[in-house]
């Protein structure tokens, strides 16, 4: 079971790093927080798995990037991610590809329940 929850995980991180983002600009650690405490736990992320994803995005000009420095004690200069235009009109064809998919899963799960 841990290997297909691992499959389903790696098959979605996409999706869901690129929904995260749609709804606020964030950096990459934050980006982590938020999916753990908003998976309850299921999303346990490293960095190394998370950059991977953000630079693909990138790449497909879907999310871009910029660098933010905070005034204060720290000045800590962080690399923020926002959607673009092109990213938001994805999204709807992955909700829209995902509702497919879980549709047909669970019509085939269900062979021989009846």
């Amino acid at each position: 079971m841990d290997r297909i929850k691992k499959q389903l995980k790696k098959g979605t991180l996409e999706i869901i790093i690129l929904s995260l983002i749609n709804r606020k600009e964030m950096y990459g650690y934050e980006i982590i927080q938020k999916l753990e405490q908003a998976s309850d736990g299921f999303y346990t992320l490293k960095e190394g798995s998370l950059y991977p994803v953000l630079y693909r995005l990138e790449d497909s000009g879907l999310i871009e990037s910029y660098t933010y420095q905070q005034e204060g004690k720290r000045r800590v200069a962080r690399k923020y991610y926002r959607i673009t235009e092109a990213g938001a009109n994805q999204i709807q064809s992955y909700i829209s590809g995902w509702k497919e998919f879980v549709h047909v899963t669970n019509k085939i799960l269900r062979i021989g329940e009846e």
